[in-house]
């Protein structure tokens, strides 16, 4: 599923790099959407650091704020990619608004089980895009940005991991 930014276009700049020119192009539309739905879950990961409250504040707090930390990375990793193969990088905030898969947050989330759920469900939707992106990119043939998306699969799995564990019950046990 590759969503198009439809304010924005996309200008493609000469390289020598080997791979087909469509085959950049297509990997560039992918990277793009990655890129803005990477800021949009950034920017809620944040929304979630600044406004959640309750017993659990400072651990949530903190996680929050390292869990955003490492979205920001991603965002520069794929947006740099896009540019290494010769696109634009379209990711500013208005960009990543219109362009991104994910829900808008819950503005009425307050305590910690609210932001936790709000986020696990953002990243789980942000997960599956990521796996998709690595079949994609794989299928067109660069392997370089599927392996980009492999090392982004692994750690917000793992960070679904942690949202989830802070859910469980004893009685899903």
């Amino acid at each position: 599923m590759v969503a198009t930014i439809s304010k924005a276009t996309a200008r493609f700049y000469p390289t020598r790099n080997d791979l087909d020119a469509s085959v950049r192009e297509a990997v560039i539309a992918i990277l793009n959407q990655t890129l803005a739905a990477s800021i949009d879950l950034k920017t809620q990961t944040k929304q979630a650091h600044w406004n959640v409250k309750g017993k659990d504040f400072l651990q949530l707090h903190e996680l929050f704020d390292e869990m955003a930390g490492e979205i920001e990375e991603y965002v520069d990793m794929v947006a740099e990619r896009v540019t290494a193969l010769g696109g634009t990088a379209l990711g500013t905030a208005r960009m990543a608004a219109d362009g991104s898969i994910l829900p808008e947050y819950p503005i009425d989330a307050v305590d910690g089980e609210e932001h936790v759920t709000a986020l696990a469900e953002r990243y789980a939707a942000y997960g599956k895009h990521v796996r998709e992106a690595i079949d994609q990119t794989d299928e067109l043939g660069d392997a370089d940005t599927a392996d980009l998306y492999t090392e982004i699969s692994r750690t917000i799995d793992k960070r679904l991991w942690f949202l989830e564990a802070h859910l469980i019950t004893k009685a899903d046990l």
